[in-house]
């Protein structure tokens, strides 16, 4: 998918990925710190964001690559944009690999009574890790991307106002 409404698709599915990652991110966390809220849908409903996230990730790098190719001297900054986004599919996995972990915790404390404190605290902290940097990752990604796409842009338009 290269093109979508005679626009790049790079910078419609990027939009997508802006708001699913740290959405995503944010259940995540809560999930994994509020019992209460785990034991009800959100579990469900954060897994679903977490395969979405993974599935758009890799179709909206492959966007972002079509469009890096027609560059025939791609500048530093969209290089750095480029290879940042290629490190998103980790990120992207590690989302989901959290979010299994949280569906796998729900379901065995359906299934009992027990508390089990030790699986809880440890997904907790990989919970809040990957969630931090998942979300600072794909802000690296796009303030790369917007400085290419807009460094140049702002710079020549303040020099045109005198502003």
């Amino acid at each position: 998918m290269t093109v979508i409404n005679g626009l790049p698709a790079h910078v419609l599915l990027v939009h997508l990925l802006v708001v699913l990652v740290p959405l995503t991110a944010v259940l995540e966390i809560v999930c994994a710190s509020w019992a209460g809220v785990r034991r009800g849908a959100t579990v469900w409903l954060t897994l679903i964001l977490a395969v979405v996230t993974l599935v758009l990730t890799p179709i909206t790098t492959d966007a972002g690559e079509w469009l890096y190719d027609l560059r025939r001297h791609p500048d530093p900054i969209l290089q750095q944009h480029a290879e940042r986004g290629g490190w998103m599919i980790y990120f992207a996995v590690a989302l989901l690999v959290v979010a299994v972990a949280l569906a796998v915790l729900h379901v065995a404390e359906r299934r009992s009574d027990k508390r089990r404190l030790p699986a809880t605290i440890a997904i907790a902290i990989v919970a809040v890790a990957v969630g931090i940097t998942s979300v600072v990752q794909l802000y690296r990604i796009g303030d790369s991307g917007a400085q290419s796409v807009w460094g140049n842009e702002i710079a020549h338009l303040k020099q045109a106002t005198g502003k």
